[in-house]
């Protein structure tokens, strides 16, 4: 018995020191609790009824047009959200493959700022509690539903502002910030990024909106920090070490056809 209590308390230890390290390798963002409320900023969700709301829904339809098509393909893989997966998303756009392995105070960087952004857009989607296109319409999404499914609530998770989106146009705005030559290209794919969401039917439009004016917004009061300013100036030099020694990224003149393909004009399928 007394070994079996020795083991288990070490066993207990162990995963403690684990958790510890893995915090640490999650810094927390740059702004304090209650600095800002971005649900003063937003335009509330659209209800039924309203302009918004009936454009939403057309907008999900009409875009069931593309399932099958290379852009519902690049919807598809934008799904994936993790660091790696976002990194290689705009390596095209920066010029160069980004790792976290090469980038790590960029990535620090992207996780501190993401950390706010992501917790304005989590309290906002709280707020307006507007339900995902495929709760009101019937209609094929590029990801499986459960994983949309907030298994601790029981329910489907809330559609506005759109996470992904305010994730994806975080990045593309702190990328500007450190390579600003590349300014057009990053924002061009960051757009598309949001795109992709309702693209695939996981958002409305009205909620990548959403998200991109969320992001923006609480960036605009991140990028006054002095931490932010003093992380982004060490990621920009190290930015500048990976363009200059790194590899460029493969398959990006596809990649930048499909990002420049119109898909609001396809509305007109809506039925």
């Amino acid at each position: 018995m007394r070994i079996w209590i020795t083991a288990s308390l070490l066993s207990a230890i162990v995963a403690a020191a684990a958790a510890t390290a893995l915090a640490a390798d999650k810094p927390g963002g740059y702004l304090s609790a209650g600095e800002f409320d971005v649900t003063q900023v937003l335009e509330p969700a659209p209800r039924a009824g309203d302009p918004r709301y009936e454009t939403d829904r057309k907008i999900f339809r009409a875009t069931r047009a593309l399932i099958g098509s290379d852009r519902w393909a690049l919807a598809t893989r934008d799904v994936e959200l993790n660091t790696p997966a976002l990194l290689r998303d705009f390596s095209c756009a920066v010029g160069t493959d980004l790792t976290p392995e090469n980038a790590p105070r960029l990535v620090r960087l992207l996780v501190r700022a993401g950390t706010d952004t992501a917790a304005q857009s989590g309290h906002a989607k709280d707020v307006y509690k507007r339900g995902r296109p495929f709760t009101i319409d019937r209609g094929q999404i590029c990801q499986p539903q459960s994983e949309l499914f907030d298994k601790q609530a029981n329910r489907m998770s809330y559609d506005y502002p759109s996470g992904h989106t305010t994730r994806g146009w975080t990045y593309a705005l702190v990328l500007t910030a450190a390579a600003p030559d590349r300014a057009q290209a990053i924002l061009q794919r960051g757009r598309a990024y949001g795109d992709s969401r309702f693209i695939c039917g996981a958002h409305n439009e009205s909620a990548v909106e959403a998200g991109f004016l969320s992001a923006s917004a609480t960036m605009a009061l991140v990028s006054t920090k002095p931490d932010y300013q003093a992380d982004l100036a060490a990621a920009r030099a190290e930015l500048d070490a990976v363009r200059a020694s790194g590899s460029k990224p493969q398959g990006c003149e596809a990649e930048g056809a499909l990002i420049a393909q119109r898909v609001m004009p396809r509305l007109d399928r809506a039925h």
